[in-house]
């Protein structure tokens, strides 16, 4: 059985270490720690580590368009892969920092890379794991900076431990 893993994140430098990169973490991690290396497919729209597990053939997988435009790769990548699952993680704003919730199903709730995927896929053919990156303390911050900001120091030392969870939840739903 093939799995595939799509973290949502922005390239490019100025995204780098910011809260909306949350999914790229999460999957960069997951490579980490079984060996596997990323490499650019470009007619994928997408950078890829492909791996194996017991449980079956992994391809974890990072876009390389805008977030906006996250369902061009993840289609993409569900042809080539012919995953029979599919697995996404992403930031969402409306949790609290490192509150993980999994579901199948269910709107975007404003986030626009999964309304991209949505559009792509339909609603039901993936998993989601979101992963809470909370909202900003100031009323004042829009949310579209909130999550394009870097780290606080603070949630930098939380992240470890978050992205330690987050893998166990992706090894649970394999």
């Amino acid at each position: 059985m093939t799995t595939l893993i799509i973290g949502l994140g922005n390239i490019g430098r100025n995204y780098i270490d910011t809260r909306h990169n949350l999914g790229f973490l999460a999957v960069e991690y997951f490579a980490e720690t079984l060996g596997a290396t990323f490499s650019n497919k470009q007619r994928l729209k997408a950078d890829i580590a492909e791996t194996s597990t017991s449980k079956g053939k992994l391809v974890l997988a990072k876009p390389t368009t805008l977030m906006n435009l996250s369902g061009q790769a993840a289609v993409a990548l569900k042809r080539w892969t012919k995953a029979e699952k599919i697995i996404v993680v992403y930031d969402d704003a409306d949790l609290p920092l490192g509150k993980i919730q999994v579901r199948t199903g269910g709107s975007s709730a404003g986030h626009n890379g999964i309304k991209s995927i949505v559009s792509t896929l339909g609603q039901d053919d993936f998993l989601r794991i979101r992963v809470g990156i909370g909202r900003s303390d100031n009323e004042h911050v829009p949310l579209d900076e909130w999550v394009l900001s870097k780290w606080s120091p603070e949630e930098k030392d939380q992240l470890p431990e978050i992205i330690e969870n987050v893998y166990t939840e992706i090894e649970k739903n394999l």
